[in-house]
């Protein structure tokens, strides 16, 4: 059956086909801007887009998945320039961070992953196109910004009222975006090229209307351009991009190229929270991969508790979710062991990538292949895994082969490992400081105290336990 996804442009739950004169799946992603460690609410929208291609390679869908790194923006020259090092050298080594945190999450590689530094000559151009075609002008200090009132169509995304519109100062998530302070011809226009300013240091690129940088939005129009077509089949990302950034991309794109239709699917993911607050880093809740596997969680577990909600919804990150994760993992695992054993299977031929390619059944497990292909539907799909998993059929040997193939296949396109070996007795900085405090109030005699730690241990998922010279933490 095909994949159903809900389009944010027609509001409707579309299937998800091949268009007639293509012959892959063109899916383009925005991705990170490599100033810092990307923080779990960014992987969200990074790992849900990577189910969704893994559940469109199942269905057999050839894909080219295209995404971005902004590697060129205020936050990227600002952060090399406080660093003093090259932007190419800042950059680099966080866009490598990035990549060691997606490996460790199981994110398949996109196919092609474009910089917006690399694509600056094919961004100048659709630039210049747009002053062209009446679309943009060049202001006096050497900027240069789109039209808007030239776009009558302009916002049909996220359905803002073009005319209503006082600036672009906020976005479809309601949060501030960084305004642009150049001598536009209406508050209501976008940068497409900054010119440069002091504060840039040595980033600076030569133009037609002098030297600068590309704005944000057009990098992703050029990149897409350059490597998917004028036209493509999926746009993502997060809810937050839909206003401004999504509705400039289609402005800018349509208005260059003169093509209708920039994306035919709009794929956009929910925000997520932390523990019922809203994510920010004056809170000091912006967590990163290496911060939660400090307290002591796997990426594996982490990865399970930020795909565990739809992400049409608003997700509630907790400590309780990465132990209910960390719980239903194992629950997974010891299901497994049992079926893997009526099939007369190991462990070693419980290789999800090389039974999704040599078998198409899906056993027991179709109800779960079923939620997923409508709407992405990954909690719906895990109560059908655990349905199967908690009944007590007797199977015969050839049935139970059918479910490993079966479960293989949707653990793969969830990008769930099982079996995953663990460091024994390795205690994370954050647990042991923890078990010195707890030990500490004891000693004090402060039980109140010793008890709340003890429970903050146990959400981290450790047990302490006292002797007369001291204590030992142990993993629950």
């Amino acid at each position: 059956m095909p994949i159903f996804l809900h389009d944010t442009m027609s509001r409707e739950t579309r299937p998800l086909l091949l268009r007639p004169d293509s012959k892959v799946f063109g899916m383009y992603c925005c991705g990170p801007t490599v100033y810092g460690p990307a923080h779990i609410g960014n992987f969200r929208t990074f790992i849900l887009q990577d189910v969704l291609r893994r559940a469109l390679e199942t269905d057999g869908l050839p894909v080219r998945h295209v995404r971005n790194i902004t590697d060129v923006d205020d936050k990227t020259i600002c952060g090399s320039v406080k660093a003093c090092r090259p932007l190419a050298e800042f950059t680099q080594g966080w866009t490598e961070k990035f990549h060691r945190d997606c490996d460790a999450l199981g994110l398949l590689r996109p196919h092609v992953e474009p910089s917006a530094v690399a694509h600056i000559p094919q961004q100048v151009d659709m630039i210049r196109a747009l002053v062209d075609r009446g679309h943009a002008y060049a202001a006096a200090d050497g900027s240069v910004y789109f039209k808007v009132c030239t776009c009558a169509d302009y916002g049909k995304l996220s359905r803002i009222d073009a005319t209503q519109l006082r600036s672009q100062s906020t976005n479809s998530a309601g949060e501030a975006n960084d305004a642009d302070e150049y001598d536009r011809e209406s508050i209501r226009d976008f940068a497409l090229w900054k010119a440069w300013s002091p504060k840039d240091g040595a980033n600076r690129w030569r133009s037609p209307w002098g030297d600068g940088r590309p704005g944000w939005h057009i990098e992703c129009s050029a990149m897409s351009l350059a490597h998917l077509g004028a036209t493509f089949d999926l746009h993502g990302g997060g809810i937050d991009l839909c206003f401004p950034h999504h509705d400039n991309e289609i402005a800018q794109s349509e208005c260059a190229t003169g093509v209708k239709g920039f994306a035919a699917h709009w794929f956009h993911s929910a925000h997520l929270m932390i523990e019922g607050d809203k994510m920010s880093k004056k809170k000091g809740n912006l967590f990163t991969v290496d911060e939660l596997v400090e307290k002591g969680f796997t990426p594996t577990e982490v990865r399970y508790a930020l795909i565990a909600g739809h992400y049409r919804t608003p997700l509630n990150f907790t400590f309780a979710g990465l132990e209910n994760a960390r719980s239903a993992l194992g629950k997974l695992e010891r299901f497994a062991d049992r079926l893997l054993q009526a099939a007369g299977f190991t462990r070693a031929e419980f290789a999800p990538p090389a039974v999704r390619e040599t078998a198409a059944t899906w056993g027991r497990f179709a109800p779960a292949w079923e939620a997923l292909c409508q709407d992405l539907n990954v909690p719906g799909c895990l109560g059908q895994v655990f349905a199967v998993a908690g009944s007590k059929d007797e199977l015969t040997a050839a049935q139970a082969r059918q479910d490993v193939c079966g479960l293989a296949r949707i653990l793969w396109t969830l990008g769930l490992t099982l079996f995953q070996e663990r460091k024994a007795d390795e205690v994370p900085a954050a647990v042991a400081d923890l078990g010195a405090r707890r030990w500490a109030a004891k000693q004090a005699k402060d039980f109140a105290a010793a008890d709340r730690l003890r429970q903050e241990l146990t959400v981290l998922g450790w047990t302490m336990v006292d002797r007369k010279d001291g204590y030992a933490l142990k993993k629950a």
